[in-house]
């Protein structure tokens, strides 16, 4: 079924070159012209009348097939098939209507001259909101686009309700992977789950080189690596399937983590079917899937792990960036003391977690603010919150149960070792926990265990050499951040450009206690 889109494609272009050159002859143009493909193009423009540079937009995916519409119809108005029904003919049915263009008798008359006919309200209106589209499309496909931040996962430098300046040439645009989509709209049609796109026609990835690669502590935007597929939720759609179905098998298994990890199909096939029910699940392809926002920690190649919350890069520690923060537990001495120190450091909603009683807290803070709570004496007691009970959850990447990894918590975790391309790793059990993700899904092997015998591509293996290279991706608000700690691997494929500045922010009141433009943030840059 995937293949009809290209065989249709084909077949098109294959008529292009039998039935254009009858129709130049007519048109005055020579007519072995037709017969050169993508040179057909250039005289075709020049057929009907319009600008030769319209050929650059023939190889835009997405775009190209609308162009392949346009000059249908305006190859049949040319030779004086102008009614609507013709035209609905050339422009959806392209493969029967040129072959009887090409047989028929029709002169060729040239292009409607509108000097001496005004076109109606409504052509005037659908061509400039059509030529609109194209050029936002180019626009947000191949340089930027504009990103919101819902989530707090990046407080501390991003804000929710921070529109964001996203450059695509930054690290390369990537060409679009599902063109027939409705334009400007991500993935689902506002107002409700049904998919914005088809993926009958599909394409394969292609990125065109950008200024620059991929550095420690850029704001990234990319495609969620597990958005593939998801739970068809407006609220739940954004966030991790894989997550969710792993806790309901657990809970399936009576919340015994070591029963579910002996034999975890029985409990996950249950926990799909309760999800299918409740919700209903759906694929999405890569460049539909969710967009996130996190700072690069560590580039292919290297080694992560971290200590407390302290990340290292191949046993070296990092300084942390401006503005991460993590979660502490604040004790205050007086309900007084509380709300000056509120409004000393103004907090809002989304930093204030949770409280115990009114005097005990527990708020986000960076280590600038947790200094000025210290140093103000309105506090009794301060402490991080311990991330300990991640152990043993399998919430952690790799999300497996293994002496090592039941170890690891959001703050404490690896040595783990981020591929980049042409590394070769002996696939042994670590190994494979590691990386059967990033060898199966990301870079399309069939990977099979039998016996204890490792098959990739139905061949034995050993070892392998990974194709693509790997980023690590953490939010800033490290405790309230679901990023690469929980998923693992961000693939270069699924890069989408670089967060450059923020051109508009406000804030409302649910998440922040007021609603009110945040002036002071208006175009500046993302640090």
């Amino acid at each position: 079924m995937e293949w009809i889109p290209w065989i249709l494609l084909g077949l098109l272009l294959i008529e292009h070159c039998i039935f254009l050159p009858n129709l130049f002859r007519r048109a005055e143009v020579p007519h072995w012209h037709g017969y050169v493909p993508i040179f057909n193009l250039y005289s075709w423009l020049k057929v009907i009348g319009r600008p030769w540079y319209w050929i650059f937009l023939m190889i835009i995916p997405g775009i190209n097939l609308w162009m392949l519409v346009i000059m249908h119809v305006e190859l049949g108005i040319v030779f004086g098939q102008r009614s609507t029904a013709e035209q609905w003919q050339h422009g959806a049915l392209p493969w029967i209507a040129l072959p009887r263009l090409s047989k028929s008798n029709a002169e060729h008359v040239g292009p409607r001259d509108w000097s001496k006919t005004k076109k109606s309200t409504n052509r005037e209106w659908g061509e400039s909101i059509l030529w609109a589209l194209i050029v936002a499309t180019i626009v947000r496909t191949f340089m930027f686009e504009a990103f919101m931040i819902p989530t707090g996962s990046m407080e501390g430098s991003m804000l929710v309700g921070d529109y964001l300046y996203v450059s695509k040439t930054a690290y390369g645009p990537k060409t679009p992977q599902t063109p027939v989509s409705i334009p400007l709209i991500h993935n689902a049609i506002p107002g409700g789950m049904k998919p914005s796109y088809t993926e009958w026609f599909s394409l394969p990835y292609f990125r065109i080189p950008g200024f620059g690669e991929v550095q420690r502590y850029d704001a990234v935007v990319f495609n969620f690596p597990h958005g593939d597929t998801i739970i068809v939720d407006s609220f739940l759609a954004g966030h991790d399937y894989y997550e969710r179905l792993r806790s309901k098998a657990i809970e399936f298994a009576k919340n015994d983590v070591a029963v579910y990890a002996s034999d975890p199909t029985p409990y996950e096939n249950m926990a799909r079917r309760s999800l299918e029910k409740q919700y209903g699940l759906r694929a999405r392809p890569l460049d539909k899937s969710e967009n996130y926002v996190k700072r690069c920690v560590g580039l292919p190649g290297e080694t992560i792990s971290a200590s407390e919350g302290l990340i290292s890069i191949n046993n070296k520690e990092l300084t942390p960036p401006e503005g991460v923060q993590f979660n502490y537990k604040i004790n205050f001495a007086s309900p007084e003391d509380l709300k000056r120190a509120q409004k000393v450091l103004e907090l809002t909603n989304i930093d204030k977690l949770a409280s115990n009683g009114g005097l005990e807290c527990i708020w986000a803070l960076t280590a600038e603010e947790k200094a000025q709570l210290e140093e103000s004496e309105l506090v009794q007691s301060i402490e991080r919150i311990d991330l300990s009970y991640h152990r043993g959850r399998m919430s952690l990447f790799p999300n497996a149960y293994h002496p090592e990894f039941n170890e690891w918590d959001a703050d404490n975790f690896g040595p783990i070792t981020i591929p980049n391309r042409g590394m070769t790793v002996e696939l042994n059990e670590r190994n494979l926990l590691m990386y059967e993700r990033a060898i199966t899904q990301y870079e399309g092997h069939d990977l099979t265990l039998n016996d204890g015998e490792i098959h990739i591509d139905g061949k034995p293996a050993s070892e392998y050499t990974f194709e693509l290279d790997y980023y690590w991706m953490m939010g800033d608000n490290r405790h309230n951040s679901a990023d690469s700690r929980f998923w693992g691997f961000v693939p270069e494929t699924h890069i989408v450009g670089k967060a450059s500045f923020v051109w508009f922010s406000k804030q409302n009141k649910a998440q922040h206690g007021e609603s009110k433009i945040r002036w002071n943030r208006m175009f500046r840059s993302v640090k």
